[in-house]
This record gives structure tokens, C-alpha cells and sequence, in this order.
């Protein structure tokens, strides 16, 4: 195999000089990472990482769930279980299932990360197979041992300006702050996800407001109080640099109600036991809540509902969550936001970035949301549409009702840490092909597209996230 200089730009020969002068406008920008998962302490502790598969398999949800979709166990993958077994598998026989297995991986966009990151990181310009699988994983193995390839050093290497991570509504933000002092090229900073103290139906939800009560010095026992505590942290999060929330919530529902009723929800739902009616209005009075404390801290807020998580009983019970079983609902957006928007929507210190793994919404619902009002934004395609049909798909759908000045640019969206620039890449290649075909269409002209490749690359998030 050969990774062609002009990969995934565009299939029409016409507009491939266009889309290699804006691609090369476009890849020379730092990465601005608003939107991720790597844990912290990847890059603080700086270990090496210990071998190929717990740095692109274990990690990598995609790649677990196709693999288990065609009858490869989890336990032969190595994965660990909540309760601490499992996970005694040789890494290389590991990579050997991957290898025998990588044929099933075609036409899919994992293939094109795990390729990506094989040729842009280890020199690996061939596809992996069952023959070839022991030599690709020595060759990766050497150089993950060699100085070159500690994390540190790859966050400095990927040219990465800011790299958000996501964080529980009790950190301490330990991690964060010593990182601060490493003197990195780019930042590392935190994202304030309340998901734990936002719904009831979660199985740790009385300890995590247990736990919010005592990092934030608060007694918890009204909704009055949580509200302060959440207050408490949000601004313990924007001390170290945090200037985003994220919200993982099953419905875009939210409401307005009354002082007592806010107190008598939450006696309900910290009561345990309290009706799925009581659960969803306590749901839609917390997302109502969160964005009027966006209003005042300015704390951009990130809402992606629409995934019923953890789907399967058995593989959440054993391994956890975020094992490739979180399968996207239908859901609407318009009516749920209305209350919301009525609100703050035109506040002038309320931003907030929507996303959905339904993308018949994106036209219907959200580009219009979007094309409206000052403090919305539409976030780019990700989860199960961070390909390159689903980028394709997501630019035609938004473009002509959002433009392009109420979107945000890339969100890797990434708990691999060495996905990071190929996502940025990819992205960056195929809205280059994108801006070319419009040049062709007479829908831009030429300058209008070299400003639009620097905006969709690096500006948009830069502005809109306050980077």
C-alpha cells in the first residue's frame, strides 16, 4: 500500500488543485482540541506506553465493538472487567486477533484512523494482516520504548495548542494543575461534565453527590445547595482553565418551574425509587439549570444528546461503561430547547454547541436553531458519523441554512491520545475537498475559500470556545 500525499481530498479531478491549495493553508495550523477524553494523567505521568495494544486496541471502543460484533470475545481482547479480573492476555497474541481480523475493518473509518496513525507516527505504509502482524508490532513496539514517543513528547510533536479533556463534576483538578508546570508547548485543560449529579437513573448518583458536597465544602441537602455547590466547582474548573461544560444527557428536554417544586424533585430523586416522570422533569429542570449558570460564568456549554447508553446489561455489568455498546435514539431538539432559548438563547454571555448522533436533524431541526441564534453553534459530525462520508454528509446538511460561520471546526472527540492529529488531519483534507467543490459550484470564490480554510481549521473553535 502507498498513502497517497492526496488522500481523501476529493474524488473530482477538477477540483483537486483547489483542495491541495487549501489543504496546505489548512495543515499548517496548530491543533485546537476543545472536545476530548484523554485521561490527564496520560500526559502528567508521562509513561511510556506499554505496548501497541494499549495504545490503539483497548482504548478504542470502535475497534472492540466491530471485532466482538463478529464473534470475538472481549476476555480474548483483553479488556479488564469492573472487578478488576481479566485483562491477562499476551498483547501480542491481541494483536495477532487484530491483524487476522483487520479485513473487517474495511470501508469503515477506524480503518482509516488505525492506517493514519501506523504511517504519520511509525513509518508503517503497508496494511495490517495476519502475515504481517508480529513484524508491525515489533516495529511499533521499539519505538513506543524509545524517548521520542513519551507522552509529553507526542503532545509536542502533534502541535497541539489546547487539548480539553473531560472531568467529573468532584475532581480535584490535581492532575491539571501540576500539568501546568511542565512547560508544554500547548495547554491541557479541564471540562466540567455534571452528567453524575444530572440524573437519577445513574447507579452512582448519591455518591456523586456525596462527593460534590465534599471537594466543594457545600452540605448538600436542598436543590438550593447543590446549586450552589455546582457553582462552587464551575469555578474551581475556570481557575484552571477550563471554558467549557459537556453534557451527555438523554433528552435535549429542558423546563421551567417553580423554587418549590426544584425542592421537591430533589427530595424525590434523593429518596430513591422516584417515577421515570419525576426522574425526566428533574433531568430537564438540571439541563435548564446548567445553562443559566453558563449565562452567568460563561462557560461555553456542549450538549450531545440521544445515545442510550450502556445497551447491553450483561457487557456493562462485566467490563463497564463506554464499551461500544452505546447505540443513538431518535430524538427532537426544537421544542425540548425552546424554554431554554426563550431564556438565555440571546444572552450575551451564553454559548452553546449542539450535537446528536441523529444526523436527519441536523437539517430539520438544528442548522436552523443554529442559523438564528447568536449564542448557538452546531458542533461537527463525531460518534458514530466521524467519517468521511459522515463529514461530507454533515456540510451539506447545515451548510445552506448555518453557513459555515455557525459551526465550530474539528472535535476529535478521542480517548486514543495518538488519534488526535489524524482525526485533525482528515478532517482538515476533507473540508478542503469540500471548499474546492464549492469553488467549482461558483458558490465561493477563490479567496473567500482560503479564509474559509483557515476559519473551519483553527478560528472557529479558537473564537467560539474562547481558546
Amino acid at each position: 500500500m502507498q498513502m497517497l500525499s492526496d488522500r481523501y481530498l476529493t474524488d473530482d479531478v477538477n477540483a483537486l488543485p483547489l483542495a491541495r491549495e487549501l489543504y496546505e493553508v489548512m495543515k499548517e495550523y496548530s491543533i485546537l482540541s476543545p472536545h476530548g477524553h484523554i485521561d490527564p494523567k496520560v500526559i502528567l505521568e508521562n509513561k511510556a506506553f506499554a505496548n501497541p495494544v494499549e495504545l490503539l486496541v483497548t482504548p478504542d471502543h470502535y475497534i472492540t465493538r466491530m471485532l466482538f460484533s463478529q464473534g470475538v470475545s472481549y476476555e480474548s481482547l483483553g479488556i479488564p472487567k469492573k472487578d478488576g479480573n481479566g485483562g491477562a492476555v499476551d498483547p501480542r497474541e491481541v494483536w495477532r486477533i487484530l491483524g487476522a481480523n483487520w479485513h473487517l475493518f474495511r470501508g469503515t473509518p477506524s480503518r482509516i484512523w488505525v492506517q493514519e496513525i501506523l504511517y504519520t507516527l511509525f513509518g508503517i505504509d503497508e496494511i495490517l494482516n495476519k502475515e504481517n502482524a508480529d513484524k508491525l508490532y515489533e516495529v511499533i513496539d521499539n519505538k513506543l520504548k524509545s524517548p521520542e514517543f513519551l507522552p509529553q513528547a507526542l503532545f509536542n510533536r502533534f502541535n497541539i495548542e489546547v487539548l480539553a479533556t473531560t472531568d467529573a463534576t468532584a475532581d480535584d483538578l490535581k492532575s491539571h494543575k501540576a500539568i501546568g508546570g511542565l512547560g508544554l508547548k500547548g495547554r491541557v485543560i479541564p471540562t466540567f461534565r455534571p452528567d453524575d449529579v444530572s440524573d437519577p437513573l445513574r447507579a452512582d448518583f448519591s455518591t456523586a453527590i456525596e462527593k460534590l458536597s465534599a471537594v466543594s465544602g457545600v452540605g448538600i441537602t436542598s436543590f438550593a445547595s447543590l446549586l450552589e455547590a455546582l457553582r462552587v466547582q464551575r469555578a474551581l474548573f475556570k481557575s484552571v482553565g477550563a471554558t467549557a461544560t459537556d453534557h451527555g444527557v438523554f433528552s435535549a428536554q429542558t423546563l421551567v418551574v417553580s423554587d418549590s417544586e426544584k425542592e421537591a424533585l430533589f427530595k424525590q430523586v434523593m429518596q430513591g425509587g422516584a417515577d421515570i416522570s419525576v426522574v425526566e422533569k428533574y433531568r430537564a429542570v438540571m439541563l435548564m439549570e446548567h445553562a443559566r449558570m453558563s449565562a452567568d460564568d460563561g462557560l461555553v456549554m456542549q450538549l450531545h444528546p440521544g445515545s442510550l447508553r450502556n445497551y447491553d446489561k450483561k457487557i456493562f455489568d462485566t467490563y463497564g461503561a463506554d464499551r461500544g455498546f452505546d447505540i443513538p435514539v431518535s430524538l427532537t431538539f426544537t421544542k425540548e430547547l425552546q424554554p431554554l432559548l426563550n431564556e438565555v438563547g440571546s444572552s450575551k454571555n451564553f454559548k452553546m454547541v449542539l450535537y446528536t448522533l441523529d444526523e436527519s436533524t441536523y437539517s430539520s431541526e438544528l442548522a436552523l436553531i443554529a442559523g438564528a441564534y447568536p449564542s448557538v453553534r452546531l458542533g461537527p459530525s463525531w460518534w458514530f458519523l466521524d467519517s468521511l462520508n459522515g463529514m461530507q454528509r454533515w456540510r451539506d446538511a447545515v451548510t445552506e441554512t448555518a453557513g459555515y460561520y455557525n459551526t465550530v471546526g474539528c472535535i476529535d472527540d478521542t480517548r486514543a491520545f495518538c488519534s488526535v492529529p489524524v482525526r485533525h488531519d482528515v478532517a482538515r483534507r476533507i473540508d478542503a475537498g469540500y471548499l474546492a467543490k464549492e469553488i467549482l459550484r461558483h458558490r465561493i470564490n477563490k479567496a473567500e475559500a482560503l479564509e474559509l480554510a483557515a476559519d473551519v481549521a483553527y478560528n472557529l473553535s479558537k473564537d467560539f470556545f474562547n481558546l
